[in-house]
């Protein structure tokens, strides 16, 4: 079996104010990346400061994940926001968590939409334009991480800015390679034991099977772990272990 690198990364800063719901220190002792929310799905100053400090404690990577202005619907209802407006606030999102990045002595890495904004940014040219630009406005290159072949990673490449293509094991994928939506019956993967197998498929044999039953090929850099599963932090733990008795090292991609 031919040995590949591999960067776990999940969703991590999901809480408002004594709301909290991923158990970001247990999560951040396993993953590679931390996709940390902005505020404007989820998170707060004092979540991101504490956050940004557990991941430079660590040496884990802090990428931040950039969303809809939708806390109440937690970033996925999908929204009809003009180009220049969402470019400022996806640049406005990250300069806030690059102060706090900073202060922990590390910095930001990368970028991950989230929710809606990443689906809606895999097929719509003006959403995933205007992301880009948000990136762009924010400076420093930034990588974009989200899925392979969406017009994201396509405008990013134009830009010049770093593509990261990125798998989801507990998520259901369509015959086209993309993710099934959530209003959709069997779109989210159960049981810890089809998550661990589906995230060692995609790591070393770069596929994974459709809801429909088709072989997708998937090749990938990053795998996300969503942190707001039950059992998260066990499930975690599960699948870097299975990964890394499978040869595969994991690893930041940044």
């Amino acid at each position: 079996m031919e040995s590949r690198n591999i960067d776990l990364n999940a969703d991590l800063g999901e809480g408002f104010g004594r709301w909290h719901l991923t158990e970001d220190e247990a999560l951040l002792s396993v993953v590679t990346s931390a996709n940390v929310a902005c505020g404007f799905h989820a998170g707060d100053p004092l979540t991101m400061r504490r956050v940004c400090a557990w991941a430079a404690e660590r040496g884990v990577r802090i990428g931040a994940q950039v969303s809809y202005r939708d806390l109440a619907g937690f970033g996925r209802r999908s929204m009809d926001v003009p180009a220049a407006e969402l470019a400022a606030e996806v640049a406005y999102q990250i300069g806030a968590l690059r102060v706090f990045a900073q202060a922990a002595g590390a910095q930001v890495a990368y970028v991950k939409p989230h929710g809606a904004l990443y689906n809606r940014a895999v097929h719509d040219d003006g959403q995933a334009a205007a992301v880009v630009e948000g990136v762009l406005l924010a400076g420093g290159g930034l990588p974009v991480l989200g899925l392979p072949g969406s017009r994201l990673h396509a405008h990013a490449s134009g830009a010049g800015l770093p593509v990261v293509a990125e798998a989801f094991a507990d998520r259901a994928y369509t015959a086209a390679g993309t993710l099934v939506p959530r209003t959709q019956e069997g779109a989210v993967v159960s049981g810890g034991d089809a998550v661990v197998e589906r995230a060692v498929r995609m790591a070393t044999a770069g596929e994974v099977t459709a809801l429909t039953g088709e072989r997708v090929e998937v090749r990938a850099r990053s795998l996300c772990l969503h942190g707001d599963t039950a059992g998260a932090v066990e499930l975690a733990r599960r699948v870097r272990g299975a990964l890394e008795s499978a040869g595969v090292r994991v690893e930041p991609f940044a």
